[in-house]
């Protein structure tokens, strides 16, 4: 496949460009990708691009959970997303839903207007929306770009009965981007099968911190989750999902 886009989602420098190594063509620019991304900050996204000119698309979610937000949260969301334009960032990824599950057109096309002329994907809020069909035909009106979507369950194989239909509705208006699980093997089963041509994936290895003395019995956040232990992506992971998408 010649026209392919391979979206690698990192929080970090060195993921960042482990994942222009491996030859991904686009970044999602996040933080906190442990607890399914935040926004990042201004500084993370300037110091990638002193290193590299890839296309990134900024995440604009400004807290952990649901994406129902509180009118602070909202203008929050605004600040950011002109933030990222004046900075000069490709594209961002948002997503707003009402307490009942659907769309929240109203503050959605307040930030399209806050977009310009940025590329806009509507990130997996759509995978816990009421209706995925009339999301899907309200993001084409709304002008969305992208939706990224696992098909509305954990995982992209598990859902990709409906990531197939959602790909047969793309008709060159608006493309489905798969992600949530999203390696070569899973590429190599969905490709043929969903006719995508859009992928979204970490690569995340876990990597040892290099601190050496380990305080017991202090946690700085949640008791499950480790402080000497970093996600990071993996160019060769990225390389090998990138050989998949080449040879279909």
């Amino acid at each position: 496949m010649k026209d392919f886009v391979l979206e690698a989602c990192v929080d970090s420098v060195e993921s960042a460009l482990a994942a222009v190594k491996g030859g991904a063509n686009r970044l999602e620019l996040c933080s906190n990708l442990v607890i399914g991304g935040t926004t990042p900050s201004q500084w993370l996204y300037e110091e990638i691009r002193k290193e590299s000119d890839i296309r990134i698309h900024a995440l604009i979610r400004p807290r952990f959970g649901d994406f129902c937000y509180t009118d602070h949260e909202f203008e929050i969301i605004r600040n950011e997303v002109r933030m990222f334009r004046k900075l000069g960032a490709e594209g961002i990824v948002i997503g707003i839903l009402r307490p009942d599950g659907t769309l929240n057109m109203e503050e959605m096309e307040k930030l399209m207007e806050d977009a310009g002329d940025m590329s806009v994907t509507l990130h997996r809020a759509f995978d816990v929306c009421r209706n995925p069909y009339e999301t899907f035909e309200q993001a084409k009106r709304l002008g969305i770009s992208t939706i990224l979507t696992s098909g509305q369950k954990n995982s992209c194989v598990a859902g990709k009965e409906l990531l197939r239909e959602l790909v047969s509705m793309e008709k060159g208006e608006i493309t489905v981007q798969i992600g949530s699980g999203v390696d070569a093997a899973a590429i190599r089963e969905l490709q043929p099968y969903t006719g995508a041509h859009a992928f979204h994936m970490t690569g995340k290895v876990v990597l040892e911190s290099s601190m050496q003395y380990r305080k017991e019995g202090v946690n700085m956040g949640l008791p499950s989750l480790s402080e000497f232990e970093i996600f990071r992506t993996d160019a060769e992971k990225i390389r090998e999902a990138r050989k998949v998408l080449e040879e279909v």
